[in-house]
């Protein structure tokens, strides 16, 4: 019998769940991003596209149409926030997988516009994002793993 001492978790490199987090927290965080341009695009009564998601200029303060994808990529930020604490529920990973997550949006980003991203609104839109979704995830995550761990019959009532 192998063991550690001193670690509270038993870490092993899984890629397989590694990649299966990933692919979930983007899953979530493109879902969600998906039905909240849906609903935006109703209230303007503009046409659905993805250049509300991917298209660096729809990004920008100068109308309420700009401004509306910033408010969905902030509130989607939080959204991500509980798809790591759900997903992931590691506060030593929030970074790791907020960065992927945002990386892979930059990726899909160039590819969709066939150009690398020069605007000022898009880099400090997705910066801004990327800090609410880490540290938010790493708050929820952080109260998960801190609650009381009950150790008897009697400790329920005391952690209560």
């Amino acid at each position: 019998m192998n063991s550690i001492s001193g670690q509270f978790r038993k870490t092993t490199w899984d890629p397989l769940l590694i990649i299966s987090q990933i692919t979930a927290v983007q899953t979530v965080l493109y879902f969600s991003l998906g039905i909240w341009i849906w609903i935006a695009t109703i209230f303007l009564g503009a046409t659905r596209s993805l250049d509300y998601a991917f298209h660096y200029k729809e990004i920008h303060v100068r109308d309420h149409g700009g401004r509306l994808v910033i408010a969905i990529f902030v509130i989607n930020s939080l959204i991500g926030a509980v798809a790591l604490w759900w997903l992931v529920q590691r506060t030593k990973q929030c970074m790791d997988f907020t960065c992927t997550a945002h990386l892979i949006h930059l990726l899909c980003c160039w590819i969709y516009n066939s150009s690398f991203p020069t605007t000022f609104s898009w880099w400090c839109l997705n910066i801004v994002s990327m800090t609410i979704m880490c540290v938010c995830g790493e708050f929820l995550c952080m109260r998960t793993e801190l609650k009381a761990i009950p150790l008897g019959m009697n400790s329920q009532k005391t952690a209560l």
